[in-house]
């Protein structure tokens, strides 16, 4: 397997060298949570344990609420690794007593869905942990191994079979497929309804197909609980849930002139551009494609994610949208700065509107094409702390 440095890699090392806090990393399966962890720890100088949560042997122990039983089992180890940690009860509780009765132990805890393992650590752990989120490759990981001519030449495959680390070490167009059915049946469906307690597979299915064609749109809740049959509520449950397991997230829209502009819906991308073309059943090539424009911008919007996630930079990101129709694909706003985008698929289209200028005179706007996306999706500022 092509190995694909990961911009997380300096942040974790310096957590767990420099800090007693438990490490949390989250992201969706096979985004290489255990490749990464695994790599740093083989770097480091601690003696340490790894413990698969899957493996019964462990939970009794690590789900104990004793310090004893505890001790005995990190005895002699500098660093605990529970991988998959959502799957023992009570993990949040337990790493507590241990964190608390061991000071010197430093925890690294993996997981695959936040809903669980967020749900379980936060509350015991408040204060006590760093927490992190490791995404499908992004084009800053990619820069490490290649120039932008090379990058632009992945480009086509990327917004087709998207960015999962196995995607860039699988031979041909056939295996890629291959490799995202399975994912998508093992993760998508067996794991999520399986930890959510949900029965009804097909509507979670069906829900992702609505949302996955109406990419870049702003999407009606209403409108799909209508096509889907579904009460209203519950279809926000499956959006928060799918959300909450890395397979999508929404875009609020930005507002601060209630009457002219459109705030109440939102729009949803998905986290991984492979994941959403299987899930619609078409991995064709991009030039044979209907929606190459609805893959750009859910590209850019979640490689713009990315970058700003691993250089540690807080912004609150929306789309806008007025009533008489000027919209802006993506707006960012940091320390009082208000930046929006437009995306364009093809060179030398698109502008900001004037509209947006006169309702937000202090505002930047830029239009994000073929020939300047690079730029847009490296952000090369570190991340403190």
């Amino acid at each position: 397997m092509m190995f694909i440095p990961r911009s997380l890699s300096t942040t974790l090392e310096r957590r767990l060298t420099k800090s007693n806090k438990v490490v949390v990393l989250y992201g969706a399966r096979q985004t290489g949570k255990t490749t990464l962890v695994r790599g740093l720890l083989e770097k480091l100088p601690f003696r340490y344990l790894e413990i698969n949560a899957y493996e019964l042997r462990y939970i009794d122990a690590l789900s104990s609420r004793n310090l004893i039983t505890l001790k005995r089992l990190v005895a002699g180890y500098d660093l605990v690794f529970i991988d998959e940690a959502q799957r023992v009860p009570d993990i949040g509780i337990n790493l507590k007593i241990l964190h608390d009765g061991i000071p010197d132990l430093k925890i690294v805890a993996t997981g695959s869905s936040s809903f669980e393992l967020a749900n379980r650590v936060s509350e015991p752990l408040t204060g006590r942990t760093w927490t992190h989120i490791l995404y499908p490759v992004s084009v800053a990981e990619l820069a490490q191994l290649h120039n932008p001519f090379e990058i632009q030449q992945l480009l086509d495959a990327i917004l087709v079979f998207g960015s999962y680390p196995e995607i860039f070490s699988l031979e041909n167009d056939r295996e890629k497929e291959q490799y995202l059915r399975e994912i998508s049946v093992a993760y998508l469906y067996k794991d999520i309804l399986e930890l959510a307690g949900i029965r009804h597979s097909q509507k979670i299915r069906d829900l992702l197909r609505l949302i996955a064609f109406q990419t870049g749109s702003e999407v009606s809740i209403q409108e799909l609980a209508v096509q889907l049959g579904m009460a209203r509520d519950t279809v926000e449950s499956y959006i928060d849930l799918l959300e909450k397991a890395f397979v999508i997230f929404r875009l609020p829209g930005f507002s601060k002139n209630l009457r002219k502009e459109v705030t109440k819906m939102k729009k949803i991308y998905f986290q991984d551009l492979g994941i959403r073309n299987v899930v619609i059943d078409n991995l064709l090539p991009l030039s044979q494609r209907n929606d190459a424009g609805r893959l750009w911008e859910n590209f850019l919007v979640v490689e713009r994610r990315k970058a700003l996630a691993y250089a540690g930079m807080s912004t609150n990101a929306y789309f806008w949208r007025t009533y008489t129709g000027a919209e802006l694909d993506y707006v960012e706003e940091r320390g009082g700065q208000l930046n929006g985008f437009e995306m364009k698929f093809q060179p030398g289209k698109g502008r900001i509107p004037r509209s947006w200028y006169e309702t937000y005179p202090q505002a930047s706007g830029r239009v994000i094409n073929l020939d300047n996306w690079i730029d847009f999706v490296m952000i090369q500022e570190p991340s403190g702390g």
